[in-house]
């Protein structure tokens, strides 16, 4: 026996959510046919919100209701530093930490050439003109150690070469609190090339 076509419906849109088979889409199509009426049309509003009202800030790429986002209509932030992130959600996490002052450029990817992305298909070109027609000191690049991220990162640092701008990226290593045994190769091999000076 086949599920009516309105649950259908709903599972098969389900699945085409990241990270989301069969089964679990048909246990979260069960769980909102099982709201009451006034859930179910918040959660419907929420989604129709989303689409409708979040977009892209001008200045740097960030997810935002407004034309600027906040990060970037916030004058107290230091506008000589700008870090270097492949999406928004990057954003969220290094505010989080709250120690960032600077300011942001999403790159909303990141070179990929086995899935046909380039640098023309990422935002590299506005990050350069961005750099050149602002007063800004230093590019922080806070993107996946990758072999895609690191090839972001070479590419706008050979962009960025002969400038007077800092290019600088973030450190990688082993987590505070790790037991060395339990480390992957490629986290040890970064922590002992992002060493730091102790005396």
């Amino acid at each position: 026996m086949n599920y009516p076509s309105s649950l259908n419906d709903l599972i098969e849109s389900l699945k085409k959510l990241p990270s989301i088979g069969e089964k679990s889409a048909e246990r979260l199509a069960f769980a909102i046919m099982n709201m009451d009426e006034e859930e179910a049309n918040v959660f419907s509003k929420s989604i129709k919100n989303v689409k409708s009202k979040i977009k892209r800030c001008k200045i740097c790429g960030n997810i935002t209701e407004e034309e600027i986002c906040e990060i970037c209509n916030n004058e107290s932030r230091d506008n000589s530093l700008l870090c270097v992130v492949e999406d928004s959600k990057n954003i969220i996490t290094l505010e989080k930490i709250g120690t960032y002052t600077g300011k942001y450029h999403v790159l909303d990817g990141l070179i990929s050439p086995i899935d046909g992305k380039g640098p023309d298909d990422i935002n590299i070109k506005s990050l350069i003109e961005k750099v050149k027609n602002n007063n800004i000191k230093e590019v922080i690049i806070a993107i996946s150690p990758t072999l895609e991220g690191e090839t972001t990162a070479l590419y706008i640092s050979k962009l960025l070469e002969g400038s007077d701008v800092i290019v600088s990226k973030i450190a990688y290593g082993i987590p505070i609190g790790a037991d060395m045994e339990y480390l992957d190769p490629m986290t040890l091999s970064m922590a002992l090339s992002n060493r730091n000076k102790i005396s």
